[in-house]
């Protein structure tokens, strides 16, 4: 058995998932499965709710009422959740579906829109941001589904509210330097050296993204001066926002997170 089966459909459900059980599809579903991909009774499917784990199904009752199918054997388990939040100032739909999408694949586990003084959109769709997120998670094998929280206003980010957790701080004013040496040599509460053992085995980390305008000069002094805090140039270039929270998110995953191997 691969790794991931990408060939077999894969539907995100709120249902609890175990052998035997049977889960019914709401109508959206339903279209998809029978209208969209043609499926039929005794096709398979698989199911994952973010919480216990892929599992197998087969397509059982397709009549007019519902469309249900039976949970057969698990095919992967849930992995350990991760902490990695990534912060944001809220972009227009098309910029902001992108952004929601890469950062599902890239390992999210909290979506944060944050109100900063150059924020230049304040109304946000939280539904559609969840719609992605699943469609995402759905395409690319992903079992742990990023919550979508409200957003808050910048001066909560700023503040010691959650000073546990590093927060890496991208901005295009800081010098040209280095990210990968910066992020090595972070520092958390206390001043002593955060072993990047300890951020992989699961330590609390936030990725801070600004507005297109950029941050003003009080929001880059008030993140400064916040405790256990990293910032990063991310190159020469200024890049816009939601490539901005790409890159950073590489760096991130390839110096601290998940992509050296350890789950």
């Amino acid at each position: 058995m691969p790794r991931y089966d990408f060939r077999t459909p894969r539907i995100y459900t709120e249902a609890p998932l175990a052998g035997g059980g049977e889960v019914v599809f709401d109508r959206d579903q339903a279209n998809y499965l029978l209208n969209v991909l043609r499926l039929e009774r005794g096709d398979g499917v698989l199911l994952f709710n973010g919480r216990d784990g892929e599992w197998r199904a087969i397509l059982a009752g397709t009549g007019k009422r519902a469309l249900t199918a039976q949970v057969g054997e698990v095919m992967r388990a849930q992995p350990r959740p991760r902490d990695l939040h990534l912060l944001f100032a809220p972009l227009k739909h098309a910029r902001l579906d992108y952004m929601v999408q890469k950062a599902v694949e890239m390992g999210v586990s909290r979506l944060q829109p944050v109100l900063t003084q150059h924020t230049q959109v304040t109304r946000i769709n939280l539904e559609r941001m969840q719609a992605n997120v699943i469609e995402a998670a759905q395409q690319c094998g992903v079992l742990a589904v990023p919550g979508v929280a409200e957003p808050v206003r910048f001066d909560h980010v700023a503040g010691i509210a959650d000073a546990d957790r590093l927060l890496v701080f991208c901005d295009e004013d800081a010098e040209v330097k280095d990210p990968i040496a910066a992020l090595d040599g972070a520092r958390p509460l206390g001043g002593a050296l955060l072993p990047v053992e300890a951020a992989r085995a699961g330590a609390p980390m936030g990725v801070l993204i600004g507005p297109e305008g950029g941050f003003s000069e009080d929001e880059r002094a008030a993140l400064l001066k916040r405790p256990n805090t990293v910032r990063i140039s991310l190159g020469p270039r200024i890049l816009r926002a939601d490539t901005a929270a790409v890159a950073a998110l590489t760096l991130v995953q390839a110096v601290l997170g998940d992509w050296r191997g350890e789950s």
